[in-house]
């Protein structure tokens, strides 16, 4: 209606929503170097050290906040008996990336480098977050995988992930793409503004004039829809060839090819180091096939991989598992199937 941004609107609708403090924690806010971060730590004893669990909110990297996923946090902090440890990392547009990346990892390198100081165990820690939350937990777990200074991580825990910018007509792109909370448009006006790019190149990029032909050649191993189940391109789905290639767009989002922009692009040698992992697509998602790339990625990689798809969930369904009349038991069942994941770890 031309009366405020998206991001703003979004970032006031989603902070009018307060959660109580869960009387079977202990809740601080800290600051790790200096990024804000909002630690959970059940208050019943503890025969030794607890699992540690890094979290990374969603919200396209432009709105949401511990704040926001508080509910999430005390939840798996109760029902896993962990600590959390929820970063409060700088939004865009106002802080361009990679600030986002650079606050999560100082944050987990603090946390890595003092988990005792938090009463964890350092060969317990894991990166877990949804969304663009999980697309951070991804990158901030490859750069990790190569760090022999830090504890080796347990674990990733990766909920519906965005993992690539280069081809945006994936099968659940096509069949799911005006589909609530996330559409198709909207990842690629989100990934534009992390990517520095002009939103009046979302039509070419969403063709996908901003990739190479070497370089679609050179990553269609990985990327090709040829590694989407069966069972997933079955309505919906018509094979998309690429519009012809752009120099000029490629120009402006040439960040697109930079595994920290897209995770499933990282180097073998990367891959095949990252710890086990939980990773959670939903049916009703334009980026259920982003996980199910990363799935057979990590897979063929040697990477332990423990799948929960949920067959009738959407996009952010984790933030609706107990939210009064907008309650979804798809979201309970999730975070269920997570909880078990780290109870086992």
């Amino acid at each position: 209606m031309g009366i405020c941004r998206f991001h703003t609107y979004m970032r006031y609708v989603l902070h009018k929503k307060k959660h109580k403090a869960d009387p079977e924690l202990f809740i601080k806010n800290l600051q790790f170097e200096k990024v804000p971060v909002r630690v959970y730590e059940p208050r019943a004893p503890s025969a030794g050290l607890r699992k540690g669990i890094i979290f990374f909110h969603g919200g396209g990297g432009v709105f949401g906040s511990v704040d926001t996923y508080e509910h999430v946090c005390q939840h798996i902090a109760r029902e896993s008996e962990a600590v959390v440890a929820s970063v409060e990392y700088r939004l865009a547009p106002e802080h361009k990336p990679p600030a986002q990346y650079e606050d999560c990892l100082t944050a987990a390198i603090h946390f890595m480098r003092k988990p005792e100081d938090y009463g964890v165990d350092p060969t317990r820690i894991i990166t877990a977050g949804d969304s663009a939350g999980a697309y951070l937990a991804a990158t901030v777990t490859q750069t990790l995988s190569s760090r022999p200074d830090l504890p080796k991580l347990r674990a990733q825990v990766l909920m519906y992930p965005f993992i690539q910018a280069l081809d945006f007509n994936l099968p659940s792109y096509q069949q799911y793409c005006r589909i609530p909370l996330l559409s198709q448009e909207e990842v690629i006006l989100f990934a534009l503004q992390w990517l520095k790019g002009n939103s009046s190149i979302l039509k070419p990029a969403l063709e996908g004039a901003h990739i190479p032909p070497e370089i679609r050649l050179k990553y269609r191993k990985w990327l090709s829809p040829d590694n989407i189940p069966k069972e997933f391109k079955v309505k919906g789905y018509k094979p998309h060839f690429p519009t012809e290639y752009r120099k000029d767009i490629y120009e402006q989002i040439k960040l697109t090819f930079d595994p920290l922009t897209s995770p499933l692009l990282a180097e073998e040698a990367i891959v095949c180091q990252l710890p086990e992992t939980f990773l959670m697509t939903c049916e009703y998602d334009v980026l259920r096939d982003d996980g199910l790339l990363y799935k057979k990625r990590l897979e063929d990689s040697g990477v332990p991989v423990t799948w929960y798809h949920g067959e009738n969930a959407f996009h952010g369904i984790i933030n609706l598992f107990d939210s009064g009349v907008l309650t979804f038991p798809a979201g309970k069942r999730a975070l269920d199937n997570i909880v078990s994941f780290l109870r086992g770890l």
